[in-house]
């Protein structure tokens, strides 16, 4: 046990505290010496039941303000594990989208090997060239969007 010499409303006290809490302990016995201090005329009683009353409604105030808010922290705590999920939701899906794409790219690499091997048509379909040039297109515009991820 430790003995601390405590000064509230200039009045002296000795007090027993645990090993280590001097300083907690001074720190407050300040806080209610100043909060006497501040009731002017009266006894020594009446400052220490006034500064006691008014600490007591910083401690209300400041309970009311934590309950109000706890519900928040709770709704804010529930956004950034939404927000989470869809993240790795939306990671997963362009991994997919990526693996999609890296096939696509395989499969247009060997029909054009086998195109370029094979002899060529005596006229080319317009429409199947630009089936082809679209999805060129967007295989291209695919790997962009996947080269973007970080």
């Amino acid at each position: 046990m430790a003995d601390v010499k405590l000064t509230v409303a200039g009045r002296p006290y000795d007090v027993h505290c645990a090993d280590g809490q001097e300083s907690q302990l001074l720190q407050l016995a300040a806080l209610v010496d100043e909060k006497a201090r501040e009731i002017q005329g009266g006894t020594e009683v009446r400052q220490l039941l006034f500064a006691a009353l008014m600490l007591a409604d910083e401690t209300q105030e400041a309970r009311v303000k934590v309950e109000k808010a706890e519900p928040q922290s709770d709704s804010l705590r529930a956004a950034v594990a939404l927000a989470e999920s869809r993240e790795a939701t939306a990671r997963d899906e362009l991994r997919e989208a990526l693996a999609r794409e890296q096939a696509a790219l395989k499969e247009l690499e060997s029909l054009r090997q086998a195109a370029s091997a094979a002899p060529a048509p005596a006229a080319a379909s317009p429409t199947h060239d630009r089936a082809l040039s679209q999805i060129a297109e967007r295989i291209e515009a695919l790997a962009v969007k996947v080269e973007q991820i970080p």
